[in-house]
């Protein structure tokens, strides 16, 4: 079977580049400068640099997360179907469960924040759990 929109094997390694790089640049940045989203200005150097990690951050999560395996076959993409549809399930539980006991505006903006990437995090997550399961029982059957 050839999989079809799947990014080629070595894109995994440019993802993971980015997201590492990503993290100690967003925190050196928080230490050094102060937030101003807020101003309702859309140009300012603070919200320039929020979209261009947070885009850094999740382009790197999309390599990681649907960049082909060395061998991509049945098993695989069923393994990859799985944990796709309980990462959104789990996601969206975990959504409606934060709506229903925040109260506040700024809570609501983080919750939306947090689901640009968890889903791509649990979807990894689980994927890479499955595939080490896999080839655990792989190796005990030899």
């Amino acid at each position: 079977m050839k999989p079809k929109f799947l990014f080629p094997t070595w894109t995994r390694w440019l993802g993971l580049v980015l997201f590492f790089v990503h993290l100690p640049v967003m925190h050196i940045w928080d230490i050094y400068h102060i937030h101003s989203y807020d101003d309702g200005n859309l140009f300012n150097l603070s919200h320039l640099f929020f979209i261009a990690t947070v885009v850094l951050m999740l382009v790197g999560l999309f390599l990681i997360a649907f960049s082909r395996e060395k061998i991509e076959d049945e098993q695989i993409y069923q393994l990859r179907l799985s944990s796709l549809r309980w990462a959104i399930f789990a996601n969206y539980l975990i959504l409606i469960i934060c709506l229903i006991f925040t109260n506040s505006k700024a809570d609501y903006k983080d919750i939306l924040r947090l689901n640009l990437w968890v889903p791509l995090v649990l979807f990894i997550i689980l994927f890479r759990w499955k595939i080490f399961r896999l080839n655990r029982s792989l190796k005990a059957e030899e």
